[in-house]
């Protein structure tokens, strides 16, 4: 994926956390790592809705900003970076239902719904520090560990993927987990599911994988792939552009 598709790609999902009402007002902020060395964040101070990919800012390999201002939260995206190779984009939210949880001091780790052991599995929690401080980025890499999400006690929610949509869409399943764990516990808590079928779920994540999105000039095309891998054009498309090329130079 290149600079220009990650930086659209953090507004994209920048603002459908807003849209989702995951963020209210400035709260919330995206990163995402860039193949060839150095990060993109969302700025500080700006609300997920307004976000455009020329107020993006971008960072070195060391995450020091090189244009524009990064979110204040940016240390704790730099020590998720760090502490995870594998992540390739960090999302930062306060999803109501996942917040509430988090505010109550629950984690989500009771294997109650199997869609969530499948894409999500166990999410922890994180204790409490002050928004913005290096205390509060060294606990949440601590707590998140290798799981693909933490809830932050009184503070919200960090999910982690390969990719900006993939730890968007993490960001998702929490907080609809998180929904269906509360009401649960309003009918008299979930039961959790036997631990045979809990070791076969995990087993399954694999196969559940986000598919990709095909790529937006693939319908139509008129360039295909041979079997070996190399770009051919298909043979009504070869003949246009022949007859193109004659009649430009005159042969037609």
């Amino acid at each position: 994926m290149t600079s220009e598709e990650t930086r659209r790609d953090l507004v994209v999902y920048g603002r459908r956390l807003y849209e989702k009402g995951f963020v209210a007002s400035t709260d919330g902020n995206l990163s995402a790592r860039l193949p060839g060395g150095g990060f993109l964040a969302t700025p500080t101070g700006l609300p997920k809705g307004e976000l455009s990919e020329a107020l993006i800012a971008s960072l070195d390999g060391d995450g020091r900003p090189t244009q524009g201002v990064p979110s204040s939260e940016w240390p704790m995206h730099l020590a998720v970076y760090r502490a995870r190779p594998d992540a390739g984009a960090v999302v930062h939210a306060h999803p109501p239902f996942a917040t509430a949880l988090a505010c109550a001091g629950r984690t989500l780790d009771r294997p109650i719904l199997s869609e969530v052991l499948i894409s999500l599995g166990a999410v922890p929690l994180a204790a409490f520090e002050l928004p913005s401080t290096e205390d509060l980025a060294e606990g949440v890499a601590r707590s998140l560990g290798g799981h693909a999400a933490v809830l932050l006690a009184n503070h919200g929610a960090v999910t982690v993927g390969p990719d900006t949509r993939a730890a968007y869409y993490r960001m998702e399943t929490l907080e609809q987990a998180a929904r269906i764990q509360l009401y649960a516990d309003l009918l008299g808590g979930g039961r959790s599911l036997p631990e045979p079928a809990v070791q076969a779920l995990k087993g399954l994540g694999e196969g559940y994988k986000l598919a990709p999105l095909p790529c937006a000039a693939c319908e139509g095309c008129p360039v295909a792939a041979g079997e070996s891998g190399a770009v051919v054009l298909r043979r009504e498309e070869l003949a246009r552009l022949l007859a193109e090329f004659a009649r430009v130079n005159g042969r037609a």
